[in-house]
């Protein structure tokens, strides 16, 4: 697995020991990302990971509750990965797939599931209706414009989140010590363990092919009824790490 840094701003990709340690600056304004992935220069249909696999990883973060967000796993990069703040790939807009442990701090709010909190440390499965590019784009930016209108927002945004299959589960454990992370991604499920306990199995989970992806950075990104669509940058007053270690992607029955 060819794995590409990407680094923003100031962050700063980097091994001690056996891990490999993502870090960003405090920053006052703009957008600043520390990223490893195996997608960056490849179009989507050529992105490595279909399913059956097995992803295994130990991570820790500097932080309990870090300002911005961070995780690791599997998605499509719909957007460009920092939603317009700086991604190094240049591609049309795609139905967002993905597969991944998220951690998002407030403001963030992309929960599909009604009732799952808005934001914090998630397992996370997200399949959307195949939209084809042409139809997408102009499709997406109508839709944002409307959710920033208070009559509109509320319909628009439900009606988005009826095309997205989704499945999410908070976790209750400290991002800042170390824990086995588990991902088994199966045609008809994805299974994901932390340690050795099993948080959450979503019965249909994204088809690939995805990319992986480990990041940390200090973006928010709104999706929800109440509050529209919306992203921007927070300011962080300290360096924030996510750091990765004994990490291995199996390719085959699982």
């Amino acid at each position: 697995m060819g794995l590409r840094s990407l680094e923003l701003s100031g962050g700063l990709v980097s091994a001690i020991g056996t891990a490999i340690h993502l870090e960003i600056p405090p920053i006052r304004a703009g957008y600043t990302d520390a990223q490893i992935d195996d997608y960056q220069r490849l179009p989507r249909r050529s992105f490595p990971w279909r399913p059956p696999l097995r992803l295994s990883l130990k991570a820790r973060a500097s932080a309990s509750h870090p300002t911005g967000t961070l995780g690791f796993g599997f998605w499509n990069d719909p957007f460009t990965f920092s939603l317009g703040q700086g991604g190094a790939a240049r591609r049309l807009p795609a139905s967002p797939q993905a597969l991944w442990f998220f951690y998002g701090s407030p403001p963030n709010d992309l929960s599909f599931v009604p009732g799952s909190p808005p934001h914090g440390w998630k397992a996370s499965s997200l399949r959307s209706a195949r939209i084809p590019p042409a139809l997408l784009a102009p499709a997406a930016g109508a839709a944002a414009l409307l959710a920033q209108i208070k009559l509109t927002r509320a319909p628009v945004m439900r009606l988005a989140r009826r095309m997205v299959t989704a499945a999410e589960e908070q976790l209750l454990i400290p991002l800042d010590t170390w824990h086995r992370y588990t991902l088994v991604w199966t045609e008809k499920a994805a299974r994901f363990v932390v340690d050795d306990g099993e948080v959450m199995v979503a019965p249909a989970p994204p088809r690939g092919p995805l990319g992986f992806v480990a990041w940390i950075d200090n973006q928010f990104a709104v999706a929800s009824p109440e509050g529209g669509f919306r992203f921007g940058t927070l300011p962080t007053s300290a360096s924030q790490w996510l750091e990765i270690d004994d990490f291995q992607i199996e390719s085959k029955s699982v």
